[in-house]
């Protein structure tokens, strides 16, 4: 059996990592890898990715619900008007991960996202993300992952091009992994 694989109670077999929780169980199986589309799903996925810089993802992922009221949905164009007053609403809010340069990166990001679609139009991080999907082999071991790629650094840098922030090339590759972008599912895994 591929290092890396868990069977569960339910007899799936995983990539190991989310066999600690039943939190990592429903992500793995339900989110994680599986394709997400449009520029309102993928900033919250990536402001996320954000937050979780530094963090366990099982932080991040259990304060999800209390992000996205924080952050009205992940409207791009809702975050984009967040004044000085939100922005110290947000530094209160103990529901959130309360780090003002990721808070002011994510506020940021949403001008950044709105400022671009103002001349690109909607679809326009859709369209850049998707540029890097790759297909490649099935990885068999954890240690064959990498935790950023040479799509990862170009994806990271093209948006900080445009303005965004708190996004480099490994919160970049995260991103890319919850996304479907790339996948990253180990070889034996059932929702390879």
């Amino acid at each position: 059996m591929t290092q890396g694989l868990a069977r569960g109670t339910d007899g799936v077999m995983r990539c190991q990592w989310a066999s600690s929780t039943d939190d990592y169980v429903a992500y793995h199986d339900d989110e994680w890898g599986r394709p997400v589309r449009g520029d309102q799903a993928l900033f919250e996925r990536f402001t996320l990715e954000g937050f979780q810089s530094g963090l366990s993802w099982i932080t991040i992922l259990r304060k999800r619900e209390n992000f996205r009221t924080a952050f009205a949905g992940f409207e791009a164009s809702r975050v984009a008007a967040f004044s000085d007053d939100d922005r110290s609403r947000l530094l209160l809010d103990a529901g959130i991960v309360r780090h003002r340069g990721k808070i002011d990166a994510a506020i940021g990001n949403a001008r950044a996202l709105v400022a671009w679609q103002d001349l690109a139009g909607e679809g326009c991080l859709d369209e850049l993300v998707w540029s890097f999907a790759e297909e490649r082999d099935a990885i068999c071991e954890p240690a064959e992952i990498p935790t950023s790629t040479p799509s990862s650094l170009a994806l990271s840098a093209d948006l900080k091009k445009r303005g965004f922030r708190f996004i480099g090339p490994t919160t970049a590759y995260a991103a890319m992994q919850a996304c479907g972008v790339v996948n990253d599912h180990l070889s034996g895994c059932e929702r390879r």
